[in-house]
């Protein structure tokens, strides 16, 4: 393979490239709550319950302007990490420090597509021409 042969051919799709964006983080009595919820109903009920802070682009956003991105779930060694595959959110607690984390993944180069793609013209600006400009002074 040449310096130039990228490491994936035409018949396959380049590598995906995955990040994690943080959605919620909750500590002290907030989080307690959350533990609790862990410690009765699962992991499970807690990311559906975290989850309703997730707003979609608006979230990503904020995760990016703020700096909450991630190349990898972002975990300590006394941290619970529980991956939901099926939506794809992963859920980090820790007892011993009393927090707990949501995170969603995402591929930054099919969210850059989507926002590449130009808006639906809205509020009749599409039809508004710039106005011409007269001739300046003439000697």
């Amino acid at each position: 393979m040449s310096s130039t042969t990228p490491a994936w051919s035409d018949s396959m799709a380049p590598p995906v490239e995955q990040r994690w964006m943080g959605i919620v983080f909750m500590q002290g009595e907030e989080a307690n709550a959350v533990l609790d919820m862990t410690d009765k109903d699962g992991p499970g009920t807690a990311i559906q319950h975290l989850s309703q802070w997730d707003f979609g682009d608006e979230t990503r956003d904020a995760a990016l302007v703020n700096g909450y991105v991630y190349e990898k779930v972002p975990w300590s060694p006394t941290d619970r990490v529980v991956h939901d595959k099926s939506s794809e959110y992963a859920l980090i607690y820790n007892h011993q420090f009393g927090y707990v984390s949501l995170l969603r993944r995402f591929d930054p180069v099919f969210e850059d597509v989507l926002e590449s793609v130009a808006p639906t013209p809205r509020f009749g600006f599409e039809k508004q021409r710039p106005a011409r400009r007269a001739n300046g002074l003439r000697l």
